[in-house]
């Protein structure tokens, strides 16, 4: 995604595809397809062991980065996932990861901190509605109780939830958006399985039938979460979009390869004039998906005032290209592009699942109307 990186920036893509090619490689995450655990044993662990969710923690609290810039070596990893497909919670695992970091309590960054950055427990965002656009309070509210809050609604599709150890819900309420980390098995949270576009990661509805929490598991101010859940949005975003960029330049090589390799009439398909040209406008889709994926990675990294435009410009973008890419290497690939045999379908499950999470490309463009005082609608 990035033309200029440093040689420590190489060496931590190549050591990511290096791991991915030997813990999970594709056709270990075919047959992890429908199976009772989505990972293999200990993939979680050595990811921590090589940092993945260690990169946006500050060094006194354990973390830090190959370049100092957590967030663009972040984004290697993501589309080094992007290229394999790989399952697992991740997005999740390093929102939280720089949530509590920023704005944790001490006792929290000691208790929780430690076990995620290690990969010795999961934890993922529960965030309102994960089609329409993660507006706290669309479904999940708080209500302060006593020396609490009870936390009530439901979200969903929540990518990670299922058997995640940790939740960190963002909900709205009378005094405003709060964040709270909540322990998954708290009376009153119920996970349900759902059935997804994307069958190599795994999704779930997280229910809260009157959850009571304490004001101490609260992060951040109870009431004053707006510009946290800013920044996790933002995060998120970037890291979704960069794996789609990954999984899209892998499936633009494959198909470049398929018409250099298949031959009708006695010469490669790629020589045909059709063919080229739907190769150049998919090269192209493909370049400028970068391009715009590489900016959001940088504006968010910098904390730039207009990040959050910047990275719904990214979203959107890349979201319709995707699935734009994808179909116009099915047409290359003809009939055996379609059959389940085939890769194809993979990667275009997962370029468009990512194109709804964390707010479909209408709801960014309208959030980027918003911004300029417009509205499409």
């Amino acid at each position: 995604m990035e033309l200029g990186l440093s040689s420590d920036q190489e060496l931590l893509r190549e050591t990511a595809a290096r791991f991915i090619d030997a813990t999970c490689p594709l056709p270990m995450v075919r047959e992890l397809i429908g199976s009772e655990s989505d990972l293999p044993a200990g993939y979680l662990g050595r990811a921590g062991e090589l940092g993945w969710f260690a990169l946006l923690v500050p060094e006194e609290l354990g973390g830090g980065s190959v370049s100092g810039e957590g967030l663009r070596d972040l984004a290697i990893i993501a589309e080094e996932r992007g290229r394999a497909l790989q399952p697992g919670p991740f997005v999740g695992m390093n929102v939280v990861a720089a949530a509590l970091s920023t704005a944790g309590t001490p006792e929290q960054q000691a208790r929780i901190l430690p076990c995620i950055r290690a990969g010795e427990a999961t934890a993922t965002w529960v965030f309102g509605d994960a089609v329409a656009g993660p507006v706290p309070g669309v479904s999940v509210t708080a209500t302060p109780q006593g020396e609490g809050f009870t936390i009530s609604g439901q979200a969903r599709p929540v990518p990670g939830a299922l058997g995640a150890d940790w939740l960190l819900v963002s909900t709205d309420g009378d005094n405003g958006v709060s964040q709270f980390m909540v322990d998954a098995i708290s009376p009153g949270i119920t996970v349900t399985p759902l059935e997804a576009l994307d069958v190599t990661q795994r999704y779930g509805s997280v229910s809260f039938d009157d959850v009571v929490v304490p004001v101490t598991s609260a992060i951040g101010h109870p009431g004053g979460a707006d510009r946290d859940v800013e920044v996790q949005l933002q995060l998120a975003c970037v890291l979704s979009t960069t794996e789609t960029v990954g999984a899209m330049d892998a499936l633009f090589e494959l198909t470049r390869r398929y018409a250099l390799d298949r031959t009708a009439f006695g010469r490669p398909i790629g020589s045909f004039q059709a063919v080229k040209h739907q190769l150049a406008d998919l090269s192209l889709a493909l370049e400028a998906s970068k391009a715009v994926a590489a900016a959001a990675v940088r504006a968010v990294q910098e904390d730039r005032k207009e990040a959050g435009e910047v990275v719904s410009m990214a979203k959107s973008w890349v979201a319709d290209a995707g699935i734009d890419l994808a179909q116009g290497c099915a047409q290359v690939f003809a009939g055996i592009g379609f059959t389940w045999e085939h890769d194809l379908h993979l990667f275009l499950r997962r370029i468009t699942m990512n194109g709804v999470l964390f707010g479909q490309p209408d709801w960014h463009r309208e959030r980027i109307c918003r911004a300029h005082g417009l509205s499409q609608r």
